[in-house]
């Protein structure tokens, strides 16, 4: 675990200035990070690595070279456990500010040799466990500014943020421009999620236009729920035939158990009971 006086020192300054200077969150996580090195009996190597830059000026001529191998030695012996730590305290306690988020992400990445997707997928998970919806949104859409994390997941996981930041407008914005363009390669899960969203923001016109672009598309819904909602958005609009239509269309639907299992025949022979002999 972090010090409690270090992480203390680290909002403090990030939210006294506002936006966050990468420098000097890189200096507050070395300071950490050489702590955790220290009681782990690592103290050797990073004393010797830190006097070849007691000299400041051969520290700036060396950043490219020495230096960035040492920030990315330091990021190696640090635990994912605890840069996730790091990072989601440092997100919680900054202010409503893109910049200072930015800011924040830009400095912790910087001591990965590569871009910690992974991390970041686990930090969003326990970001969403605390509810931070907001700062999900902001994550994924830095994440996105750098060409990582476009995969159908990540931008469910920004539909929903967005969606449970009460932003629905934007939600449906999105989905239309990285989303709804092809169907065909969209989860069905995905696509329940915005019917639901457009259902729930009252934004029925949107739904029925999805719904149709499914069934253009030949995806058809695999719950009765589905269903009901498309026929409430079509009673509410007015287009009581079409109403009729999809209900008559999916009744299977709604004459079926569990996950598309049909009702049993009362009727229906039941299976013979094993012998003793037989192997269970």
């Amino acid at each position: 675990m972090f010090r409690p006086a270090a992480m203390a020192y680290l909002v403090g300054r990030i939210t006294q200035l506002g936006t966050v200077r990468v420098q000097t969150l890189n200096s507050t996580y070395s300071t950490i990070v050489q702590a955790q090195m220290s009681n782990q009996s690592t103290t050797r190597a990073v004393e010797s690595l830190e006097g070849q830059c007691n000299n400041q000026a051969m520290c700036q001529n060396s950043a490219q070279g020495a230096g960035g191998l040492y920030k990315h030695q330091i990021g190696e012996n640090v635990s994912g456990k605890d840069k996730i730590n790091f990072l989601i305290s440092t997100l919680v306690d900054l202010k409503d500010s893109k910049e200072a988020v930015y800011g924040a992400l830009d400095a912790w990445v910087a001591w990965e040799q590569n871009f910690p997707i992974a991390l970041l997928k686990r930090a969003l998970v326990s970001l969403e466990k605390e509810k931070q919806w907001h700062r999900i949104v902001q994550v994924i859409k830095w994440m996105l500014s750098k060409g990582q994390g476009t995969t159908m997941g990540t931008y469910g996981q920004l539909i929903k943020a967005l969606d449970m930041d009460h932003r629905a407008e934007e939600a449906h914005k999105f989905w239309m421009k990285k989303v709804g363009t092809d169907l065909h390669s969209v989860p069905w899960h995905l696509c329940v999620l915005m019917i639901s969203i457009y259902y729930r923001n009252n934004m029925l016109e949107s739904l029925v236009k999805l719904f149709k672009g499914l069934e253009a598309s030949d995806l058809k819904p695999l719950e009765k729920s589905v269903v009901q909602i498309v026929a409430n958005a079509y009673e509410m609009l007015g287009l009581l035939e079409e109403k009729e239509r999809v209900l008559e269309k999916y009744n299977d639907l709604f004459t079926k158990t569990g996950k598309g299992c049909p009702k049993k025949s009362k009727n229906a022979p039941s299976k013979k009971k094993k012998k003793s002999g037989e192997l269970r």
